[in-house]
């Protein structure tokens, strides 16, 4: 029988904010309602925090969650989650649903929306989301993974780069044609944001950890790349709502602190 899990990713370091899982938005570290949220999702038959990390796991289990020790070294998330799906020893068809340690007010209803498209799409060995990139300045963001799809709403490639180039415009730019302010600032009709929510099957997960980084992959930092590069197929749906911006910054931390603990809490 196919069971369905919920993995959040947990680890201590962090570039930018270290310790990050553990910060304090409205009197509680950030995993834990992170947590929350996963446990909201009722489709899950379980949900597990990994970390690499005695504290995290420690605040974690005080508070009820199960939690998984992995390694320190992994490279990304994903190769975190074929190590607990190695431990757990769970089937090949199960899925995996990878909710990401810093995005406290992701919507439920959007774990069960990726969960869905997997399950829907026999195809392909992992799902996500995407959202329309309304503005050039974030069509340009090189911190905003762009992904561009086939007739079947496939992933052909994600980016770091403004994908998909509208050609006439970029000619334009680049012979210094006179634009309107419209015209030079403005974004493709089919522009799409990659948001980070995962479903993956296990079967895919140990493929995973076997295969080397590939080139694209090293080049643009961006995990998912190595399944495209072997072959595997990844399906792509428009989140059916909007995806808060999680935290990166000592900035999007106080941005959450300063929201009315009532409205935070309404949005689990």
């Amino acid at each position: 029988m196919q069971k369905v899990h919920i993995v959040i990713p947990a680890r201590y370091k962090s570039t930018r904010l270290p310790g990050k899982p553990l910060l304090d938005i409205h009197g509680k570290p950030m995993i834990l309602w992170v947590a929350e949220k996963a446990q909201a999702a009722q489709f899950a038959d379980d949900v597990c925090i990994a970390t690499d990390n005695e504290q995290i796991a420690q605040v974690c289990m005080q508070a009820g969650y199960e939690v998984v020790m992995t390694s320190e070294t992994h490279a990304s998330g994903t190769d975190r989650l074929a190590e607990v799906a190695s431990i757990k020893q769970w089937a090949d068809n199960d899925i995996v649903v990878n909710m990401q340690g810093d995005e406290p007010l992701v919507p439920p209803v959007l774990l069960e929306q990726v969960k869905n498209l997997l399950i829907n799409k026999s195809e392909c060995v992992m799902a996500t989301l995407c959202e329309p990139i309304m503005t050039h300045d974030e069509f340009m963001r090189p911190s905003v993974v762009k992904v561009v799809t086939d007739n079947r709403l496939n992933a052909l490639y994600f980016s770091r780069a403004p994908i998909p180039c509208d050609r006439e415009h970029a000619l334009a730019l680049a012979n210094h044609t006179q634009l309107t302010d419209n015209q030079a600032l403005s974004v493709p009709n089919n522009a799409y944001r990659h948001l980070g929510l995962y479903a993956y099957r296990v079967g895919l997960l140990k493929k995973f950890v076997s295969w080397e980084q590939g080139v694209l992959e090293q080049l643009e930092c961006l995990e998912q790349l190595r399944i495209l590069e072997n072959g595997g197929k990844i399906a792509v749906a428009q989140a059916m709502t909007n995806l808060p911006a999680g935290v990166d910054t000592q900035e999007d931390l106080e941005r959450l602190n300063a929201m009315p603990k009532s409205e935070f809490i309404s949005m689990e």
